[in-house]
């Protein structure tokens, strides 16, 4: 037989207003008849009918979270986080909130798949992770999608991501720039001159900004750019791998190699390695994000410290309204350089 919320009530021994407003989340109601209301759900095993109570609300429980690449610790760290933070008072069934990773696989067909999809869920909050696309036409779609779900009650929070001009969106961005900047300061410090750079994506704007760091740093210490020093590729091992080996055809004189991300910087080093190059000795390499197995590569990375647990946790206590937007919708979170093992003294 169906469980009523009427069944609630009377197991809770109060009002089925008292039941509604406790699952619902939208009044205040005393400790210790919220925790009575709680107990006979749990009890009675009584399920809240979501879809119905979507439509009474102005959201439902769900809250959307957007990756490129679950698979990629960059953008499982933030989800995971994120995760974290969505539960307690406030949501139905005892203040939880289910959360939907949503895996585009870097396609901006699938990023605006996924944001109709939510909106036409009523989510609570959608959080987008990682770089955006540098594309005019896309850019205009995200932001009209964003601005469409704000109006409707959905709180949405940009992660690592730059803001969207026009929209209600909280920003958290990276401060790619800078880290990409602090990175190959450090090499030119240790006296590098030949320094090869494996870019990511060309159409991301996290591969623009940590490239125009990198390029800013040599400009500031009168280091030449030159264009064929950097090769562009995906965000993964085989790339670094393989950019590794061109750049080697390319300069065979190069001392030191940055790379895109952690991910990239591992590949690079296998390169060396299948070459009989040295690592530091004959030519140093450096990443991106400070990952987990960082630490653990041998030698261990020399990267930028990117918190990515926390910028991904605030961002779920901004989505979920227990911590205040930053002021302007906009907060920018600083990478700190990790020196480590892979780099090497002066040269």
């Amino acid at each position: 037989m169906t469980v009523t919320l009427a069944d609630v009530a009377a197991r809770a021994q109060v009002s089925p207003a008292t039941v509604s407003r406790v699952l619902n989340g939208n009044y205040p109601v005393a400790a210790a008849t919220r925790e009575r209301v709680l107990r006979a759900v749990d009890e009675l095993d009584y399920v809240l009918n979501g879809p119905a109570s979507a439509l009474a609300a102005a959201t439902s429980d769900l809250v959307g979270i957007l990756v490129n690449d679950i698979a990629d610790p960059f953008f499982g760290i933030m989800a995971g986080a994120v995760q974290s933070e969505i539960g307690g008072p406030g949501g139905r069934a005892g203040g939880e909130r289910m959360a939907v990773v949503c895996n585009t696989g870097g396609s901006p067909e699938r990023e605006l798949t996924y944001l109709t999809l939510l909106q036409r869920q009523r989510a609570a909050a959608v959080i987008l992770t990682g770089g955006a696309i540098e594309d005019a036409e896309h850019a205009d779609a995200i932001a009209g999608k964003l601005r469409r779900l704000t109006e409707a009650g959905t709180r949405v929070v940009l992660c690592g991501r730059p803001p969207s001009p026009d929209t209600d969106a909280v920003a958290l961005t990276f401060d790619n720039r800078g880290g990409g900047r602090r990175l190959t300061d450090h090499l030119v410090n240790l006296g590098h001159r030949r320094i090869g750079y494996i870019a990511g994506p060309e159409e991301r704007t996290t591969t623009r900004h940590r490239l125009e760091g990198h390029r800013a740093a040599l400009a500031a210490r009168g280091v030449p750019d030159d264009p064929a020093l950097t090769v562009h590729g995906p965000y993964d091992r085989r790339s670094g791998y393989d950019a590794t080996d061109e750049l080697l055809r390319r300069a065979p004189d190069l001392t030191a190699v940055v790379a895109a991300n952690d991910t990239v910087a591992l590949g690079a080093c296998a390169a060396l390695r299948d070459k009989g190059l040295r690592i530091p000795d004959d030519v140093s390499v450096a990443g991106f994000d400070d990952l987990p197995f960082s630490i653990d590569a041998v030698p261990a990375l020399t990267t930028v410290r990117l918190p990515l647990h926390e910028a991904g946790a605030r961002a779920g206590r901004i989505a979920m309204s227990k911590e205040k937007p930053p002021p302007g919708g906009v907060a920018t979170v600083h990478g700190e350089l990790m020196v480590r093992g892979s780099t090497a003294g002066p040269r």
